[in-house]
Order: structure tokens, then sequence, then C-alpha cells
């Protein structure tokens, strides 16, 4: 029982980094500090611990343009992602790929992919180095409904299907493909089915559920180490944020946002079960919020104090001497 207790509030402990993680991004990002672009996942950080938190070290991930969650459910550094984004040196990729391109190959973080749908044929290759290797890790590629239509897709499913790879297709089914609608742009309204046409297992889960998302992920990863092959899952949940920051959003309503972020908000939503089960308490709540606001504040000073990259840094790491 201590043990679940634990697991739970652990689970809960992750969804709070990864909200307040995002929030802080908007905030510095809005105040300049923040160059580029960034796209923030406020509202699917059940799809992403959820996901992740059956996974081992070793296990792959590779993530999309909206990855901070994934990166922090997978175990990244909180300080070098900061770093990452304010683009110094310090940062996982020493400033220089900004939000889109962080990775972390000690943790199996295979990198984040700014191409819609560029994730799925790098965690193909992954998956078969698995097979060769005749290891029992497990690859995960997330992506969006958006990136649903486009070919990799199809090529990648395809290949790990015939071949029985131990990949996780995680699709975050937020409803929004950039500014387009999914019954707009999509030729079924449950993205799952199109897994049959791969002859591998689908399943639609409420993304905004921790514990059903854990379930499929649970199973679907058993299932991949025991050399069963894919599963394609389909977290349906909701992006609370714009496609970027500082998106004017005139493709939706105030309405729609304010339905999901009042009564579907993930973090809401496993807090009520926590405190129903006893796990949770009022001041257990505001520990976890302060501690890992605590860290946060870390991060922050660790990235402010950290040097730009030199323009002669521009020239470095593209080549490797074989």
């Amino acid at each position: 029982m201590a043990e679940n207790r634990k697991k739970l509030l652990e689970l809960y402990r992750q969804m709070v980094t990864v909200r307040q993680f995002e929030t802080m991004a908007g905030e510095y990002f809005a105040a300049g500090k923040i160059p580029g672009f960034i796209h923030l996942s406020i509202g699917q950080e059940a799809s992403s611990v959820g996901v992740c938190s059956c996974l081992r070290p070793d296990d792959y991930v590779i993530t999309t343009h909206r990855g901070h969650g994934h990166m922090i459910a997978k175990g990244a550094d909180l300080k070098r992602m900061v770093a990452e984004l304010f683009g110094k040196k310090d940062g996982y990729c020493k400033g220089k790929g900004g939000s889109m391109h962080i990775a972390d190959y000690s943790i199996g973080i295979l990198g984040a992919n700014g191409v819609v749908a560029g994730g799925l044929p790098i965690i193909t290759g992954a998956g078969l180095s698995i097979k060769m290797r005749k290891t029992d890790q497990v690859a995960v590629c997330f992506f969006g409904d958006g990136a649903t239509n486009r070919g990799p897709v199809h090529e990648a499913m395809n290949m790990a299907s015939i071949w029985k790879l131990p990949i996780l297709f995680v699709v975050e089914n937020n409803q929004w493909a950039s500014t387009t609608p999914l019954e707009y742009a999509c030729s079924v309204e449950d993205l799952y089915v199109r897994a049959a046409g791969y002859n591998i297992p689908g399943e639609q889960v409420d993304g905004n559920d921790i514990l059903a998302v854990q379930k499929a992920a649970e199973k679907a990863v058993i299932r991949a180490r025991a050399g069963e092959g894919p599963t394609f899952i389909e977290n349906k949940t909701y992006r609370i944020k714009g496609h970027y920051e500082g998106d004017p959003q005139k493709y939706r309503t105030d309405s729609e946002i304010k339905k999901w972020q009042d009564k579907k908000d993930p973090i809401n939503r496993f807090s009520r079960v926590l405190f129903k089960k006893r796990v949770l308490s009022k001041k257990i709540v505001d520990q976890i919020w302060s501690e890992v606001q605590t860290a946060l504040n870390e991060a922050i000073t660790f990235a402010e104090n950290s040097p730009f990259p030199q323009p002669e840094d521009a020239m470095a790491d593209l080549y490797i001497n074989s």
C-alpha cells in the first residue's frame, strides 16, 4: 500500500513539474528571455507522464515540437532544459538547438523533432536496432493528430508491423493540427481505428486520465518486450495554450478552451482521485508545488548564469571522427 501511494504521488509530482515548467517557459518567452518559438503542452500532462511512467531508463523515446513534457517525464535534467531554452552554452545542445531539438541519449531520449511526423522513421530504426541486438528495450514515438496524415506514419507503422518491432506509436490527439480541426483534416473520427490497416492493436484512451493512459501503455510495453510487436495508442486530450506561444487562436472559441480547462484538466482530475483515496491532502499538495517551484527556480538561476555560446561554436559538433 505504501509503495502504491509513493507511485501515485510521483505521478502527481511529475505532472505538476511539467505544468510548472511549461508555465514558466510561457512567461519567460513573453518576457523576451527565450528566443525562437516554443510550443507548450499545458493540458496534456497525463499523456506524457502516464506513458513514460511505464518505461525504463534504457527505453527509447522520440518526441515532437511540443515535447517538453515527454522530456521531463523521461527524466531530463531541468537545469539543462532551461539553459537550452535560454540559448545558453550549458544547455542540452549547447544553446544551439532550442526548444524543438533537445536530446539526451543517456536516458534514451533520441530527440525532439520540429518536422511533423519526422520522428517516426527514427523510432522505427531504433526499434529495428533493439530487435537486431536482441534486447528487451521498447521504443516510443509521440506524435500529434495532424502527423497521422503524413506519409512517414504509414511507412513506419507498416514496417514495424511486418518486422514485429517493439514500438509504441502514441498519438496525442489534442483536436487541432496547428489551426486545422481534426474533423476537417481526418477521414476518421477515431484515429486508433487506423491501426487495423497495419494489423496491429489500436486503443483509444482518455488522454486526460493518467491512470487510463498508464494502463494502456503498460499493456503495450509488456507486449513489446515479449516480442509481439507494435501497438498504436490514441490519447484523446487537448492543448490549453495556442499552437505556439503568441498564437492569437482565432480558429477556436474561448468557451471550447474553458470547457476543457474547467472540466477535464488532467491534474485537477487526478487530484480528485488522490484526495478520495486519501493519498493527497492540502498540505501535501502545497508541499509538492512548492518543491517543484524551488527546483525550477534553481534551474532558472543555472540558465541565467550560463554563458551564451561564442560565434565560433556554430562550427562545432558538425562532424565526428570515424
